[in-house]
């Protein structure tokens, strides 16, 4: 492993525009539970998942009543996340963004912790649990900007935008729900313009977001090659360095996409690689 710990690092350090990929096994190790894992919330309740998928249907349907179940639920299947705290495998890439290498983060978790640990540059690809968006202009807002307890009380559900009078939702995407064009678009353009992905904890079954190493694999380079004969060829060579730091092989890994795994737990390996770059480095 050492030896794809040092591989890894250097191929950070000889990049342009690195970006990390990260889904819910770097929150795993915070005590956030997955969903589809051997202890799944969704392994555990097949039918709390079947309510999930049922979820932004209901709220076409009627987003009043969205709201009421929304504010009478009972607390989140993934526990209270307000709670949880970032772990050292977020903070291994707060570090590597703050060092100017890490030029974007891209997660699908809702749980906030990267931003919580201080990633600036973050794209929320499934949301983020403690803040409501518009669904007409994609504007989003903390949850303590409406008051939505007395919009109970005074029957005044669902929540409307200050800016263009859509209709509020949790910020949260549900099966069904489109992806916010503003973060979708945001999304590809890094996975086009990037030379290295780290993909951190996800398994990579999840789409559109497991989409994104497809688009980056996409991308070719030319390169000069001297035959045998001496003649001179121009081939077509990846242009994206794509590395896997997962618990276990995932469909990237069997089908080629990435070029290397790391097998283990983010939040050991990550760091270990942070520290190999500042090694390089000085």
């Amino acid at each position: 492993m050492e030896d794809l710990i040092d591989r890894a690092a250097r191929d950070i350090l000889a990049s342009e525009h690195t970006i990390a990929l990260t889904g819910a096994g770097i929150s795993t190790e915070s005590g956030i539970p997955d969903f589809r894992g051997p202890q799944g919330v969704w392994t555990r309740n097949p039918e709390a998942e079947r309510r999930a998928y049922r979820g932004y249907q209901r709220f076409l349907d009627d987003p009043r009543g969205w709201w009421l179940d929304r504010l009478s639920a009972s607390p989140s299947a993934l526990g209270e996340l307000g709670q949880r705290d970032p772990n050292p495998g977020h903070l291994a890439l707060v570090e590597l963004e703050r060092m100017g290498i890490l030029k974007c983060t891209i997660t699908q978790n809702v749980d906030a912790l990267h931003e919580r640990a201080g990633t600036k540059r973050l794209l929320e690809y499934h949301g983020n649990f403690s803040k409501l968006r518009c669904v007409n202009c994609n504007a989003r807002f903390r949850r303590d900007e409406f008051d939505l307890e007395a919009m109970l009380r005074e029957d005044r559900l669902p929540p409307h935008c200050p800016e263009c009078q859509g209709i509020v939702k949790g910020d949260t995407v549900g099966f069904g729900e489109p992806i916010p064009q503003d973060v979708m678009h945001q999304s590809l353009e890094e996975a086009w313009r990037c030379d290295l992905m780290l993909i951190c904890g996800t398994s990579a079954v999840v789409f559109p977001f497991a989409n994104l190493p497809r688009v980056a694999r996409q991308k070719t380079r030319e390169m000069r090659r001297e035959t045998a004969s001496g003649l001179v060829a121009m081939e077509k060579v990846p242009a994206v360095t794509i590395i896997e730091v997962n618990a276990e092989p995932t469909p990237l890994t069997s089908e080629g996409i990435s070029d290397y795994i790391i097998q283990g737990k983010t939040g050991e390996i990550l760091p270990r690689i942070v520290a190999r770059v500042r090694e390089l480095r000085s």
